[in-house]
């Protein structure tokens, strides 16, 4: 009995890091579409902040926030932020910027 308890805490971590993985990746493709949009240069992609819980769908999953450096002339930098719910994009915040 132990070891089927073990078994799935095993699991459990796994798929928890697979589902971490796959937000991150999912960000890092919005933040180079937003970038590609806007037409700057993304610099970095970061996770800010990441809960469990239910999303407004009801089901469980990742609440995100990931931040972005993007620069639109190459000396200067610029900040923007990725909400996201497992891998889907909510919403993006971007400063004003010069072009």
């Amino acid at each position: 009995m132990a070891s089927l308890w073990t078994f799935i805490l095993i699991g459990s971590v796994i798929y928890l890091f697979w589902l971490n993985r796959k937000v991150a990746e999912a960000a890092n493709v919005h933040a180079k579409r937003q970038c590609e949009q806007l037409n700057v240069q993304l610099m970095s992609v970061a996770c800010t902040k990441r809960r469990f819980g239910f999303l407004k769908s009801g089901k469980p999953g990742i609440k995100s926030e990931f931040s972005f450096e993007f620069s639109s002339d190459g000396e200067n930098a610029y900040q923007g932020m990725l909400i996201m719910e497992n891998e889907f994009l909510k919403s993006v915040v971007v400063p004003p910027h010069k072009i």
